[in-house]
């Protein structure tokens, strides 16, 4: 199985470096990680103490990020080493005050990880969430330094559980502890792994969220835009999200505005929701002496407003749902708005406890979506039922930070 593991790294790494004459992101990936022994080498001091944080992308980052600034205040002693896989983590993160170091991670052959490990030669390394590679977690238990995952969500249909998930449950022992979501994760791996370093803390994103709800940024374009009507907020939406909103915009009363932040902002994309919003105001042409009460539709053409703009909606609409999963729910969540997603959800624990819950709904046409909007946006008490219980409920999941941070001794 390792060798068959070997193989598929290398042709990942072939297949990126192919994509690279063609796609931009897969240049980086490959740029970003020339002479990175030497790099890193150059960069690091002598005779510091560092603690090793690895996220896949910007999402798992925002998952971590609340622990790191209270590792970072616990142990200050401790230089952060920061890693990213992929270019988007890394290129929108490789200046975040709190990480001593930033890198991208060597892909992970038995070579990069021994002198990866060497080179940081970390007192401890932490991942977050779905980072599971196995020569890096191999050389770590070797040379007995602490390994712990966080948030990490586990589902049946995971490799851990086939037949052929024998390598797959190598990478588990491997950690010193594994803080897993719910319970129902722990009740999968307690049978591999020693049940003691299973422990149950929960999902830091909550208490990342909370965090950016006490401390978000007022936005006074968007405020000006909106004037005192409500508002529909689309984040991180694709092409067959804002078709579904095209369709459903109708069940909304008029006086409802829309702004819609896509997942990506290229003049490719804005030029596809252009053509379901056709007079759309852009963001980037906003202007405090222009009047807006006759326009509808807002559309966010820059990325790193998403989480404080949910401040100003009463619907949130969280995009992904349609395509390979959906996007962050607990963003819009923080601040009681209802979510309403694409089908493609199940994957997701969070999104998951929300349906159950009743403050998020799963639609799979624009007659759903409809039909949602126009109880929303229509039923006063209703709404505001949700929205009360919506904010008690993020308030009583924080603590996942806490409950990790008690556990890391150095």
């Amino acid at each position: 199985m390792l060798f068959l593991y070997n193989i598929v790294i290398r042709l990942y790494g072939l297949a990126i470096f192919i994509a690279s004459f063609f796609k931009p992101k897969a240049k980086q990936w490959i740029e970003g990680r020339k002479n990175w022994q030497q790099n890193s080498k150059d960069k690091l001091q002598p005779n510091e103490k560092r603690i090793w944080v690895h996220c896949a992308s910007v999402g798992e980052f925002e998952q971590g990020r609340n622990l790191i600034e209270a590792v970072k205040e616990k142990y200050p002693q401790y230089r952060i080493v920061l890693t990213f896989f992929s270019p988007s983590g890394y290129e929108l993160r490789n200046n975040y005050q709190y990480a001593d170091y930033v890198f991208y991670l060597p892909i992970d052959t038995k070579t990069n990880a021994a002198q990866f490990i060497q080179t940081v030669n970390p007192a401890l390394a932490i991942f977050v969430k779905y980072e599971f590679w196995y020569h890096y977690l191999h050389m770590l238990h070797r040379q007995n330094i602490p390994a712990i995952i966080i948030s990490a969500p586990f589902r049946k249909e995971q490799p851990f559980f086939k037949w052929y998930g024998g390598l797959f449950r190598k990478m588990l022992q491997c950690f010193t502890f594994i803080f897993v979501q719910d319970e129902s994760s722990k009740e999968l791996i307690k049978n591999i792994v020693d049940e003691t370093k299973v422990i149950v803390a929960g999902d830091t994103r909550y208490d990342r969220v909370l965090s950016i709800a006490a401390n978000k940024k007022q936005l006074p374009l968007v405020e000006h835009f909106i004037g005192n009507d409500p508002v529909l907020i689309a984040g991180s939406s694709w092409q067959n999200d804002e078709k579904i909103l095209f369709e459903s915009l109708s069940a909304l009363p008029a006086n409802y505005k829309l702004i819609i932040a896509p997942h990506e902002v290229s003049q490719k994309r804005i030029a596809e929701v252009l053509q379901f919003f056709e007079g759309a105001v852009l963001y980037s042409s906003l202007s405090l002496q222009k009047n807006y009460i006759n326009d509808r539709v807002l559309i966010i053409d820059n990325i790193g407003m998403l989480s404080s703009l949910y401040q100003y909606g009463q619907i949130a609409f969280v995009g992904g749902g349609f395509r390979t999963g959906i996007h962050n729910t607990l963003e819009p969540a923080v601040f009681g708005l209802p979510v309403i997603i694409g089908p493609n959800y199940k994957r997701f624990i969070e999104a998951n406890l929300l349906v159950e819950k009743e403050f998020c709904f799963p639609v799979t046409n624009a007659e759903e979506c409809k039909a949602v909007l126009i109880n929303l946006s229509g039923e006063e008490l209703y709404y505001q039922n949700i929205h009360q219980a919506l904010l008690a409920f993020m308030k009583e999941q924080a603590g996942a930070t806490q409950k990790i941070l008690d556990l890391i001794k150095l």
